[in-house]
């Protein structure tokens, strides 16, 4: 019996693994083990534990609980307590997904004591290196023995950085495995969206079940913590709302909730206490999302993982940065990017509701993109 380590320490990593654990589950549960360590990056009920539950993944055996801090800080617990757990699990290989502070904890610890890094969602680039991600998820593949690229894109960008896709040799951290899979959070999309359709209330709880609404989320570290930004996108919000009639549903990461209350101006915020019609609502559950996102009319974000559920769901999308890492659906005309430039965002908005027709071509692959990436797992630590 093999033996991963799968590390998880924020909620988009949390429902990314339940595709994986359901695969190992379903297919290989007599060969391998699943041991999964959560790091407590978010440590929040409602942003972690409520997951757990709602998507039938396995509790984690363990959890380091380092809480939030700085980057440098929070890492350095991570890399620490991960480095102690891996050397007493004594894991074949060792599982990472995205671009967190725990992805390249994860991926540093391991590779200093030579256990191979499986590295889920490689190859992705925004080209901006003053977003920390950028910076974690470029360290995290040059650490890897097998890299999963979602997308062509994000193997051609693999490429670019002398990477070969040849797979000729057994694969190690000096001559890794680039493997086009397809992105596991269209496997879970699809997996729960009939979960969903059953079980969340959401639509009816907050009133717009049968309403036209623009679903909204901002946590991004650059839009919540600067006060220009942040009132930018708002004001934009506010504008579209009023002129188009529609609701606009924001769930509130808490992040982003204490920062509104330092940084918002006060027109804004008696606006937004004045707007019935603006519903900030807490944190949802993953179906309760789904659901959202099923139903919206536009879906307007600065998560990467959002911008490709608008996609799976055939929604367009409003990006609030100055890049995306998912530039395939920018360019065949589902998304734009608005940055936090309130024009642009009301010009974004209004354009894309008033388009009729959209194309989806397959670009996330076939749904079935966890099995391969354990069967490629299980081919490297055999």
């Amino acid at each position: 019996m093999k033996k991963i380590l799968t590390v998880i320490g924020a909620r988009p990593q949390i429902i990314k693994a339940a595709a994986i654990s359901r695969a190992i589950k379903n297919s290989f549960s007599d060969v391998l083990n699943e041991v999964i360590v959560h790091t407590g990056q978010h440590y929040d009920d409602n942003m972690s534990a409520i997951f757990f539950e709602e998507l039938g993944i396995p509790n984690p055996q363990f959890n380091l609980n380092v809480g939030s801090g700085s980057h440098g800080v929070q890492t350095a617990k991570m890399i620490e307590g991960m480095e102690k757990l891996m050397l007493d699990e004594k894991p074949d290989g060792v599982v990472i997904y995205g671009d967190t502070n725990s992805t390249i904890a994860a991926a540093l610890a391991a590779s200093k004591i030579h256990i191979p890094v499986f590295h889920i969602e490689a190859g992705l680039r925004s080209y901006n290196k003053s977003m920390p991600e950028e910076v974690n998820r470029i360290l995290s593949d040059h650490i890897s023995t097998l890299l999963f690229c979602p997308t062509k894109t994000a193997v051609d960008n693999l490429v670019k950085e002398g990477f070969s896709t040849l797979n000729e040799n057994i694969p190690t951290v000096d001559k890794p495995h680039v493997h086009l899979c397809g992105d596991i959070m269209f496997d879970n999309s699809m997996y729960f969206s009939d979960v969903s359709d059953k079980k969340s209330r959401i639509l009816k709880e907050i009133d717009v079940l049968d309403k036209n609404y623009i679903l909204v989320t901002i946590h991004r570290n650059a839009n919540t913590d600067d006060a220009i930004r942040l009132n930018a996108i708002f004001n934009a919000l506010i504008y579209i709302q009023n002129t188009t009639g529609f609701d606009i549903v924001l769930p509130l990461h808490p992040r982003t909730n204490k920062m509104m209350d330092q940084l918002l101006n006060e027109e804004n915020k008696a606006l937004l206490m004045d707007n019935k019609n603006i519903k900030i609502i807490p944190p949802a559950g993953f179906l309760d999302i789904i659901s959202l996102e099923k139903n919206a009319s536009l879906i307007v974000t600065d998560s990467g993982g959002l911008q490709k559920e608008a996609y799976f769901f055939k929604k367009p999308c409003v990006i609030l940065r100055p890049e995306t890492e998912w530039v395939e659906i920018v360019e065949n005309g589902n998304a734009i990017i608005a940055d936090a430039d309130q024009n642009k965002i009301v010009a974004a908005a209004n354009h894309l509701l008033s388009q009729k027709e959209f194309t989806f071509p397959n670009l996330f692959g076939d749904a079935k993109s966890a099995d391969f990436i354990v069967q490629k797992i299980m081919d490297c630590i055999n």
